[in-house]
């Protein structure tokens, strides 16, 4: 059986001491000759040596990793926020866990005790059902630095703040300049406060115009595509002429859902959704949105929490990020009578 190599057998084929190859490979050996490091850096090559894990976080006092908890890894929104952390978290050397819950509010629980058991260095917490006893419980009172997305704020130090007021509002102009008077809404019974500003900013641009958007219009559904597709046969008792998705994921759905049932998209019914994920190109026809820069709130969000690691007393720190819109083909003008 082979032996793993280990740090002595580095340090006596370079010749110099286990510290010296210590201090060089976790990036402290400024006082050592560059002869001496990038000896030490090519025979570490040579030999395929990997550096103990655990015994690095005990001479670092850091594991460098992130716990990343999102609430469903088969949506392509999370997976593009996820491309944004690993990214981030690479350029700093830090190792993100990743761990879907499948919005079960149980595992969530587990998941972060087992991340704060693994001594991870921080959190990045997407969910909706995070609670503020959970919070309390189990963030504040382990000193674990952490950051919550998809909330528009909420209680985190930190913040990434995405101009939800401006995506709405720019799916009601788009949708108004089309002729459109009859809305429809589709989101989650329980909204998260971004999906609340939201909705907020699509009635009152509405209402600007003179189009009433009441209660009933609102249908309520989860924020999946089977939420989407469960929710066509509210959204046509409604009788629409267009609808507004609060996600793209719930517009897909609701489009498989309305092709079923005979309803052109978008001759009788414009579908417009928002996030701007990946699979809208690649969809009949392809879903016009609001864009969300969701690559970059994974980058931002990693590089946050990463400051914050690294200096726990700086002030709360908030990043600002825009919003644009993207038309396509599931949006058009009101069918004519």
């Amino acid at each position: 059986m082979t032996r793993k190599v280990t740090i002595r057998d580095l340090a006596e084929a370079a010749g110099v001491s286990v510290t010296t190859v210590s201090q060089i490979l976790n990036g402290k050996g400024e006082r050592f000759s560059p002869d001496t490091r990038r000896r030490v850096h090519q025979l570490q090559e040579k030999m395929g040596y990997v550096p103990d894990f655990n015994a690095r976080n005990l001479i670092m006092k850091s594991a460098q990793t992130i716990g990343v908890l999102v609430p469903n890894l088969g949506n392509p929104f999370f997976s593009m926020f996820i491309k944004g952390v690993q990214s981030a978290s690479r350029q700093h050397q830090f190792i993100p866990l990743i761990f879907g819950a499948n919005h079960d509010e149980e595992l969530e629980g587990y998941y972060l005790q087992e991340l704060i058991k693994r001594a991870v260095d921080g959190l990045i917490i997407a969910s909706a059902s995070i609670t503020g006893e959970t919070i309390d419980n189990i963030l504040k009172k382990n000193g674990i630095p952490y950051l919550l997305i998809d909330q528009n704020g909420g209680p985190s130090l930190d913040r990434i703040r995405i101009d939800d007021d401006r995506g709405g509002r720019l799916a009601a102009q788009h949708l108004l300049a089309f002729g459109h008077q009859r809305v429809a809404v589709v989101m989650p019974e329980h909204a998260t406060q971004n999906l609340v500003i939201r909705l907020r900013g699509f009635r009152e641009e509405l209402a600007q115009h003179g189009v009433s958007l009441t209660a009933d219009d609102v249908v309520l559904s989860p924020m999946t595509k089977l939420g989407g597709y469960q929710a066509t046969a509210a959204v046509l008792q409604r009788h629409p002429t267009a609808v507004f998705a609060i996600n793209d994921e719930t517009a897909l759905g609701l489009m498989r859902g309305l092709h079923e049932q005979g309803v052109r998209v978008p001759g009788d019914v414009s579908v417009l959704g928002y996030d701007d994920i990946d699979l809208d190109e690649y969809v009949v026809p392809r879903l016009s949105s609001v864009h969300q820069p969701v690559v970059t709130m994974g980058e931002r969000a990693t590089e946050l929490l990463i400051n914050r690691i690294h200096n726990r007393r700086q002030a709360a720190q908030t990043v600002d990020l825009p919003v644009d819109f993207r038309q396509r083909e599931s949006t058009g003008p009101v069918k004519p009578d």
